[in-house]
């Protein structure tokens, strides 16, 4: 059973009051802080290959991840309010379910966090040198892509991917309240972006462009569906501050709720634009399929700008990213599972200093060696497997903890959460047999690790 031991919710409680972390963050800087870690990859890069499995039909594909993270969101929202404390999805099975099964999701959600923050750089790499031949400037061909990444040319690393994350690193290191300044800004920039290509597209439409709607049947469009589900990673990492929250009963629910509802309105309208642009066959081996909308349409000058929003995009989705997964590291380590140094709080910047600059750099490593196909699915399987896990201990705290004051509570409990986890076993199932083993190979190294190091040091055992 000690497997199975769980951390009561007054100590996790009593751990965030004694915390070194700085409270700084807004219900407004949350919003701000989930459209930073949303808006990125997925819909500057990835709508292209969506487009291949849905068709036309690519719009309905976002609309069903969008609910697939909405059923998932509403239990995010229940349990930060109730228990404002680092480490997401993490701390909230650790307190419902137990050790090992929250290990486990800790695990899932380092894949999750760290392949986001890799493969977001790997897709700015493509928009940063790109951006820079409109200048006539190119870089020596081994240090454009990871080794297979371009079939035909001896690329050997991604300089421009890894030199990103060390900058988002220096950033993160420097403390919570000059990060947020920062997303911030990026975030309203990219988001101005985004509208101007509404504006500016939805006057080329061709309604011609929509028939056959779903070429490829239902099945594509599920399969686009899993696909899209990437684009609206992020908004769960606001969870991850909840210990550097002003207010976290009221503030985290906003955070969550409001910057997700904010980006399903815009990758709706988008992805329609798109494919009611270009016919849809045409976005095969696309990496910027905003653009070349555009570029159709005529509007290159526009293309440019929306280049520039991609790039500022995917910027604040690897800080928010790579900031997510140092709190969750940060809240393992504090319970004893994982070492020490990555719950050590420097003094100056109230910021787990060391933690970021070794996470920082295993990440740009990843980006400059891996190619961006191979992290997309393996990022998708590890979130759908936290977002069921969520939905499962909502229900169990319902039952065993009915006492604890809840300032946002899911509706129709338990069908929504039930619901949520059927939805998310549904995406799971239209990913493919390798992102299978490769998640069950991660899920066996993690259970080494903890049974060889974490299950005799974690405080509760102690």
């Amino acid at each position: 059973m000690s497997l199975l031991r769980k951390k009561d919710v007054s100590v996790m409680m009593d751990q965030k009051s004694h915390s070194k972390l700085a409270r700084h963050l807004s219900g407004f800087d949350l919003v701000l802080l989930g459209i930073g870690a949303i808006i990125g990859t997925g819909i500057f890069v990835l709508t292209g290959t969506g487009a291949l499995y849905a068709g036309p039909a690519l719009p309905v594909a976002f609309i069903i991840s969008a609910i697939v993270c909405a059923l998932a969101a509403l239990c995010y929202a229940e349990f930060s309010s109730m228990i404002p404390v680092s480490g997401s999805v993490y701390t909230y099975t650790y307190a419902t379910i137990g050790e090992l099964v929250a290990w486990i999701i800790g695990w899932c959600l380092i894949l999750e966090y760290g392949l986001a923050s890799s493969a977001v750089a790997t897709g700015w790499s493509g928009y940063f040198q790109s951006l820079l031949s409109g200048f006539g400037i190119s870089l020596p061909t081994a240090l454009t892509a990871a080794p297979g990444a371009v079939p035909g040319s001896e690329t050997f690393f991604n300089l421009p991917a890894f030199l990103i994350l060390m900058v988002i690193t220096f950033l993160l290191s420097m403390g919570i309240k000059e990060t947020k300044r920062v997303n911030n800004i990026m975030v309203l920039v990219k988001v101005a972006v985004v509208i101007l290509f509404i504006v500016v597209g939805i006057w080329y439409v061709e309604p011609g462009n929509y028939a056959p709607f779903a070429p490829f049947g239902i099945s594509g469009v599920l399969q686009a569906s899993a696909i899209a589900f990437f684009a609206y990673l992020g908004f769960d990492a606001v969870t991850s501050a909840a210990e550097e929250v002003k207010d976290p009963g009221r503030n985290l629910p906003i955070g969550i709720l409001g910057s997700l509802g904010i980006v399903t309105v815009l990758y709706v309208v988008v992805s329609a634009i798109m494919v009611g642009i270009v016919p849809f066959k045409q976005f095969e081996g696309v990496d910027s399929p905003v653009s070349l909308a555009l570029k159709v349409a005529g509007q290159d000058w526009v293309a440019g700008f929306v280049d520039l929003g991609a790039i500022v995009g995917m910027t604040t989705v690897i800080l928010v990213m790579t900031f997510g997964l140092v709190r969750l590291l940060f809240a393992m380590s504090r319970d004893g599972l994982l070492p020490k140094v990555f719950s050590d709080v420097n003094e100056k910047s109230h910021t787990p200093v060391k933690a970021t600059w070794i996470l920082g750099t295993t990440a740009g490593l990843i980006a400059g060696f891996v190619p961006l196909g191979t992290l997309a699915e393996l990022i998708n399987i590890g979130t759908l497997a936290a977002f069921s896990l969520i939905s499962i201990a909502v229900i169990i705290l319902r039952k065993t903890r009915p006492d604890l004051k809840r300032a946002f509570k899911v509706p129709l409990v338990p069908f929504l959460p039930i619901l949520s986890v059927l939805a998310c076993i549904m995406l799971m199932l239209n990913l493919q047999p390798f992102t299978w083993v490769a998640f069950f190979i991660w899920t066996g190294i993690g259970l080494a690790v903890y049974f060889l190091y974490g299950r005799t040091r974690s405080k509760l055992h102690q």
